[in-house]
């Protein structure tokens, strides 16, 4: 099902990794695929970015070494336009 309106994440394939403080991992799932993106559960080269949340670990590490950009919360809301 499309949603009408921007969709800032279009074939782009978003980390969720860490504890995150604004979002559950459901909402944030939701937030992604709802803003045209698809949420996968590991890091490789086709990653456009990871959203780490606290303790973030290996993921991070890993998006680290592939060079794939590592954010945070606050500029994941930035980037789909929700007020942080």
């Amino acid at each position: 099902t499309a949603t009408a309106g921007p969709q800032p994440l279009a074939d782009k394939t978003v980390v969720v990794t860490g504890t995150l403080t604004h979002f559950t991992r459901q909402e944030i799932e939701e937030a992604i695929k709802a803003n045209g993106g698809k949420s996968s559960s590991s890091v490789s080269k086709k990653t456009a970015f990871v959203v780490a949340g606290e303790n973030a670990g290996s993921k991070q590490e890993k998006a680290q070494q592939l060079g794939v950009e590592v954010i945070d919360e606050e500029e994941f809301l930035r980037r789909i336009g929700r007020p942080v």
